[in-house]
C-alpha cells in the first residue's frame, strides 16, 4: 500500500499519551492505556521488539503519576547477583556486601516497576516475582524478614508466552497473573499510515529543518520495518547524520533499504520484460531479498527459479529466457529443488 504523500504541517503536535499516529490501531491502544491507568491491575504488554512497549508503559504510569516509575531489563539480570538487583541484599549476606542495598523492586515502592523482557527472566525469579504479585511482599537476599510494598507491574515481551508455558520455560500461574490486562502493540507493517507522521516527527525532534521527499515516504512505506519504529527512528538519525546540502539522500539509506529499493526495481524491469521476452535476457541481474545475513547458494537458486516461474505465470520457456539457461536446464533444476 502506497499512500499519498502530502506533508501534513503538524509542527510541535503533542500527541496523546507520546504515541504519535492516527491509525485504529494507535487510537486503540491509547484508550487502552486511559483504561489501564484507571486501576493498579498487572498490565503486559505484546508485541515485537522496536514496537514501543517501554513508551506505553510509561504512558499508563503518567496518565495517573503515583511513586517512580523504576525500568528492570530482564535480559540484562545475569549470574548470581540477579536476585540481590532485584530485590535487595542486606550487609554480610554474601561476599563482598558490605551495606544494605535496596533493591529496584523497592526503588518502585508506591510507583510502578516496570519489567522489560519478563521471558527472559529465569524460572526460580519467576517464583519471586509470582509471591511479589500475589502477596506484595519480598525479602532481600541474606534477609529473613518480608517487606512489603505497593507498587503496579507492568511486564513485557516480544516473546510467545503461551509458546513458552508449553515449552516449560515460563510458569503457568504467573502467566495468569500478569495477564489480567493485556495490550498488543501492532508492528510497523501493520500500521503504514503512520509512518509519514513518525518520519515528520523524528526530523522535528532533531531540529534538521527538512521535509522528507516523496521518493523517500514511498520507499519507506513499501518496507516491511522488521525492526518497527526503533529501526526507523535509527534510520532517519542516519540519514540526518549523513546528509549533505541540507537534503536526506536516497544513497545514505542503511543497505536493509538499499537492498529493497533494487530488488523492487529489478522486478519491475523484469515485469515490463513479460511483454517482449526477447529482451529479458539483456537485463542486468539483481539482489534477491533474504530473510537472513547470509543464504546458501542453492536457497538463493531455488529463490531465484520460484520467482521468475511466478513473474512469467508458470511459462517455463519465458522463465528460462529470464534466467539465461536452456529450458532442459531449468526442468532439472526444478526437480532438483521439487518445484512444481
Amino acid at each position: 500500500m502506497i499512500l499519498q504523500h502530502k506533508l501534513k504541517a503538524r509542527t510541535n503536535v503533542e500527541w496523546e499519551h507520546g504515541l504519535v499516529g492516527e491509525s485504529p490501531q494507535i487510537a486503540g491502544i491509547r484508550r487502552l492505556i486511559d483504561k489501564a491507568a484507571a486501576n493498579r491491575l498487572p498490565v503486559i504488554l505484546l508485541g515485537e521488539s522496536g514496537t514501543g512497549k517501554e513508551v506505553v508503559a510509561r504512558a499508563i504510569h503518567n496518565a495517573n503519576p503515583r511513586g517512580r516509575f523504576v525500568p528492570i531489563d530482564c535480559g540484562s539480570l545475569v549470574g548470581t547477583l540477579m536476585e540481590s538487583e532485584l530485590f535487595g541484599h542486606v550487609k554480610g549476606a554474601f561476599s563482598g556486601a558490605v551495606a544494605d542495598k535496596r533493591g529496584l523492586v523497592e526503588l518502585a515502592d508506591h510507583g510502578t516497576a516496570f519489567f522489560d523482557e519478563i521471558g527472559d527472566l529465569p524460572l526460580d525469579m519467576q517464583v519471586k516475582l509470582l509471591r511479589l504479585l500475589q502477596e506484595g511482599e519480598f525479602r532481600a537476599v541474606g534477609s529473613l524478614q518480608w517487606r512489603k510494598v505497593d507498587l503496579r507491574i507492568i511486564a513485557a515481551t516480544h516473546r510467545n508466552l503461551k509458546a513458552e508455558v508449553a515449552a516449560g520455560r515460563f510458569r503457568l500461574d504467573l502467566y495468569y497473573r500478569l495477564n489480567v490486562f493485556g495490550v498488543h502493540l501492532p508492528p510497523l507493517r501493520h500500521r503504514k499510515e503512520d509512518i509519514q507522521l513518525l518520519v515528520e516527527h523524528f526530523l522535528e525532534q532533531a531540529g534538521a529543518g527538512i521535509e522528507p521527499s516523496a521518493e523517500l515516504l514511498e520507499t519507506f512505506e513499501g518496507y516491511e520495518w522488521p525492526g518497527n519504529v526503533r529501526e526507523l527512528k535509527h534510520c532517519i538519525d542516519r540519514l540526518i547524520a549523513l546528509r549533505s546540502e541540507g537534503a536526506l539522500a536516497m544513497a545514505d539509506l542503511p543497505s536493509a533499504l538499499i537492498n529493497y529499493r533494487a530488488v523492487g526495481e529489478g522486478l519491475k524491469r523484469l515485469s515490463n520484460a513479460l511483454a517482449r521476452p526477447e529482451l529479458a535476457g539483456s537485463l542486468p541481474e539483481f539482489p534477491m531479498p533474504h530473510k537472513s545475513p547470509v543464504i546458501s547458494l542453492p536457497d538463493n537458486e531455488r529463490e531465484t527459479i520460484e520467482r521468475a516461474l511466478k513473474l512469467a505465470d508458470g511459462e517455463r520457456g519465458k522463465a528460462a529466457l529470464m534466467l539465461k539457461i536452456g529450458r532442459t536446464t531449468l526442468y532439472r533444476k526444478m526437480k532438483q529443488y521439487g518445484i512444481e
